[in-house]
């Protein structure tokens, strides 16, 4: 088949996909939560009618009064005692505001109320978005070789072949952002929560950076906490790494996905740093052989190797 048609028919394919795991996911979550959803609809009306049947409130008047709360509790403001102690918008929580737009997580807790706050809200992501994700793709590049390039080189000189090589490697990758940015931060998060289980924490952690940010479960809330500043700034310092680990993790199934053919297959782009590492070769080599002495070439021969000729995901042999 023509690879124009064969890539059409791919592309096809990915969006029929798409659409039925898309219903799927609907069906699951209809099946589960409508049940719940009836319950919780039923006991408020029962509450409801229990009030009214126990004051001199009429319908209406409670209908008002809740509309006030709820819309009030919309923008992180509630009547509950001391919920409201702490404002939403101290420095701490601003900042907290902050990190949660420009990262796009985005819980929804506390939003701007004003007009002048939503249009500052505007421009300030428009800036802040693009530089959030130039920052963590400067960071991850940085960690390429510690990380990635490093540990690949390492299992190959052991004597493991290259592709069983990258897929242990990622692996354990995978195992390491598993249990330092998913159960310990979870095991962290349902001590300090009280109203949190683990697997609320887990929930919490994999929604958060995966930039979901539904927004049901965000820390620092409850009344009262103690240095909830602090736990504030903690958990956005947890947000930014564990948004690097992410990109990271991407990355490295990325490459490895180019060395078993998985993405020739897919027929989508290569990583974009082997191909600039194969344009570039040509043009250093050239330039060493016409420029450099032959008693230089030994010395340098005789180096120690940089970081950058250690063996990695772009010098693998793909065959």
């Amino acid at each position: 088949m023509h690879s124009v048609g064969k890539s059409w028919l791919l592309l096809t394919g990915f969006i029929l996909f798409y659409i039925i795991y898309l219903l799927f996911g609907a069906l699951v979550f209809s099946s589960i939560e409508r049940p719940v959803e009836d319950k919780l609809r039923h006991d408020m009306d029962a509450l409801k009618q229990e009030f009214l049947n126990q004051s001199c409130v009429n319908a209406a008047s409670l209908e008002l009064f809740l509309v006030k709360v709820l819309t009030a509790n919309k923008y992180g403001v509630s009547v509950l005692r001391n919920s409201s102690a702490t404002s939403n918008w101290d420095l701490a929580s601003s900042m907290f505001f902050a990190n949660t737009l420009v990262t796009t997580v985005g819980y929804g807790h506390t939003t701007p109320l004003s007009d002048t706050g939503k249009a500052f809200s505007i421009l300030y992501a428009l800036i802040g978005v693009p530089f959030t994700m130039l920052v963590l793709t400067a960071c991850v590049q940085r960690l390429m070789f510690p990380l990635v390039h490093a540990p690949v080189g390492l299992l190959q000189r052991s004597g493991m072949e290259p592709r069983p090589a990258t897929a242990v490697h990622f692996l354990l990758l995978l195992v390491f952002m598993v249990l330092c940015f998913f159960v310990a931060p979870a095991a962290v998060f349902s001590t300090l929560e009280v109203s949190w289980s683990f697997l609320d924490g887990v929930y919490f952690s994999f929604i958060s950076l995966c930039t979901i940010g539904l927004g049901d479960f965000v820390p620092g809330m409850q009344p009262g906490q103690k240095y909830r500043q602090l736990y504030q700034v903690s958990v956005m310092v947890y947000l930014f790494v564990g948004l690097m680990m992410m990109y990271l993790l991407l990355r490295t199934f990325h490459k490895m996905a180019d060395l078993h053919g998985l993405t020739t297959f897919l027929q989508l782009p290569r990583c974009e740093e082997s191909d600039q590492d194969e344009d570039r070769e040509p043009i250093v080599e050239s330039k060493r052989d016409d420029q450099t002495p032959p008693y230089l070439t030994d010395k340098a021969a005789s180096k120690p190797l940089e970081p950058g000729s250690q063996p990695s995901y772009n010098t693998i042999n793909k065959g």
